[in-house]
């Protein structure tokens, strides 16, 4: 049974600098089995409901602005997954959690990027489900069971957020070894809940993790986090860890 990810995608710069992550992303893909396809809650589809893209053929997204031109030539031309989304559909009607397919959809970078350094090959069917951002943690968890069982069915279930998010905080000179103590605090509280299964703790993050609303902002780049929790196990592991820019997380962990 494949496992769920947690990854931090971090800047949309990673597709041309991947940095350490590259090589994590890419020896976790080669570690597992090839999956049938591919589903991601991206941090970068926020809605107000569950939806579900649903395109044969997937278009590549540069949704952001300001960055070299070599970014916005790269594309990632996998196939979308029609069969595969009205499953998705279906599970999450079971658990009473009412969605809509989205047949216009393109891959935004919180999707396409990490999947171009563990999949390059972009030949394997990928989907997104949307984040209704609003609801909070409890609905991302209601999600993540709902799909659990898309594992045992070679879905890999992907969460692309970031295990800290301040844009506003950015040092973008630094090296990877200046990291502001604030978001290595939060991180580490982040893991030692996950260590210990404490998942109640993780959705009240906001009022017991240390520098919780410094290290977001706003909730749109956890929840994917939460997501997976849901659609995990219990076994918890760190693939890759660490910072960029003095305090974006670059977490990866995975839940078997």
């Amino acid at each position: 049974m494949l496992p769920a990810l947690f990854i931090s995608h971090g800047s949309p710069m990673l597709a041309l600098e991947p940095g350490a992550s590259g090589p994590a992303l890419a020896g976790l893909a080669a570690e597992l089995p090839r999956p049938k396809a591919v589903l991601v809650v991206s941090a970068h589809w926020e809605s107000p409901e569950l939806l579900i893209g649903s395109s044969e053929q997937l278009a590549t997204w540069h949704d952001f602005g300001g960055f070299p031109a070599p970014l916005y030539a790269l594309s990632y031309p996998a196939p979308g997954s029609p069969k595969v989304a009205r499953e998705v559909q279906r599970l999450l009607a079971e658990a009473n959690l009412p969605s809509r397919l989205d047949p216009q959809r393109p891959l935004d970078h919180g999707a396409w990027v990490p999947l171009s350094l563990m999949y390059p090959q972009a030949d394997i069917p990928v989907l997104q489900l949307s984040l209704p951002s609003h609801a909070g943690p409890d609905l991302q968890i209601r999600v993540g069971e709902a799909l659990r069982s898309l594992r045992k069915q070679g879905v890999l279930l992907i969460g692309s957020g970031s295990i800290t998010h301040n844009l506003g905080e950015l040092n973008w000179r630094a090296g990877p070894e200046a990291v502001e103590s604030w978001a290595r605090e939060f991180r580490d509280w982040v893991v030692a809940k996950l260590q210990t299964g404490d998942h109640s703790a993780l959705v009240d993050y906001r009022t017991l993790a240390p520098h919780a609303k410094r290290s977001h902002p706003s909730d749109e780049h956890l929840l994917p986090l939460h997501f997976v929790m849901g659609a995990g196990g219990t076994g918890f592991r760190i693939v890759h860890s660490g910072f960029t820019y003095g305090a974006l997380g670059m977490d990866i962990y995975r839940f078997d």
